[in-house]
């Protein structure tokens, strides 16, 4: 919005130095950390508060989970992902080119999956069951809007672009010259990216502070990435594809990176609320979209690695179960394994941490080896 008010002022008003702060990225990127760090930290007590006393018991604890969870985390609220929107939108907003068709996707597919979620989190807590929605409507319902992201980002990248190919093809990281055109198969393609992705951080949301520092890390990277990639002279220097505007997603990756350090205050062990669904959902559908946005769907897999581990546990204990009768780890998803083995919360958390930390340079060390 700033940026919006900032060209219209240079262009009926005389020159203001301090204004043209506002025209490089990199400044509005870092405030848009700043207010949306601010939005939630200023939300926090109160919210918190208020939340407890409109859910009660809070959200509901697996009986078949682990059993130190049922004593130490009951009662504590969930929905806290609404905190973490209302900072990713107000620095986003606030920061950010209004006038960017990618801003606005990334914006309409977090609020979609965020309200999504929250319909998920309020089953859960008025029903007081850990069943939330049906999966299937669920699934059915973030195709949706996936898909609908995913043909509103090809259509105006394919309009803005000389070679309109582009828009449909998947780049191949490692390789300078490889990319497949999918045609319109890509919407089915950058669907399942965007889906994957949100549900694969909603499965790692099982433990404080577990889910909201990776998906920072992946934030940061991809904030990198986006400005790199939308940048003509880094694109072709370091010979990826250029994508016009792609470069206002790092204002949006650092409205993630702020409004994530802003709920992890509040998420510190021991959490004072959950980010639930609420959050889950609409971060990992805010990765999906910059991923596809930027044109590095597969780096997504790398630098998100930690959540294709999460997600794959899930389906492989799932797929065996129904096998064979018996379990491939002593419990789905995988930071349950560890907590089974004896690992305390805080060592599974900070060595999930450390491998999402070297996943993220591995993704960014895919830009130039090729």
């Amino acid at each position: 919005m700033l940026y919006f008010l900032y060209l219209a002022f240079a262009e009926h008003h005389h020159y203001v130095p301090v204004l043209n702060l506002l025209k490089y990225l990199t400044f509005r990127t870092g405030m848009s950390v700043a207010t949306a760090q601010l939005v939630v930290v200023s939300m926090g007590s109160r919210f918190i508060r208020w939340m407890q006393a409109r859910q009660g018991k809070g959200q509901p604890i697996r009986k078949e989970g682990i059993e130190r969870h049922i004593i130490e985390k009951a009662g504590t609220p969930t929905m806290g992902g609404l905190m973490i929107l209302a900072g990713m939108i107000v620095g986003t907003l606030v920061w950010a080119d209004l006038t960017n068709l990618y801003v606005w996707v990334a914006l309409l597919v977090t609020a979609s999956f965020g309200l999504l979620g929250f319909l998920d989190d309020y089953a859960k807590v008025t029903k007081q069951t850990t069943e939330g929605l049906s999966g299937r409507a669920r699934l059915v319902i973030e195709f949706l809007i996936a898909g609908a992201a995913a043909f509103a980002m090809v259509t105006g990248s394919a309009a803005g672009s000389h070679a309109p190919a582009q828009a449909t093809s998947v780049a191949f990281p490692l390789f300078k010259d490889l990319a497949l055109n999918l045609g319109w198969f890509y919407l089915a393609f950058a669907g399942v990216v965007i889906v994957g992705a949100a549900n694969a951080v909603n499965f790692t949301d099982g433990l404080d502070g577990l889910a909201i520092v990776p998906v920072m890390i992946a934030a940061a990277t991809f904030g990198v990435i986006a400005y790199l990639v939308g940048n003509f002279k880094f694109a072709d220097y370091l010979e990826v594809h250029f994508v016009q505007g792609v470069g206002e997603l790092a204002v949006f990756s650092g409205a993630i990176i702020g409004a994530g350090m802003g709920f992890l205050w509040y998420n510190a062990p021991p959490a004072r609320i959950f980010m639930g669904d609420t959050g889950s959902l609409a971060l990992g559908g805010a990765l999906g979209t910059v991923a596809v946005a930027c044109k590095h769907e597969i780096v997504l897999a790398i630098v998100g690695g930690l959540f294709v581990i999460e997600l794959l546990s899930v389906v492989i204990q799932v797929a065996y179960f129904k096998r064979t009768g018996r379990r491939v780890f002593l419990m789905a998803p995988i930071h349950h394994h560890f907590e089974k083995l004896g690992w305390a919360e805080s060592t599974v958390v900070i060595r999930f941490w450390i491998v999402a930390i070297m996943l993220s340079m591995l993704g960014l060390a895919t830009l130039k080896l090729r």
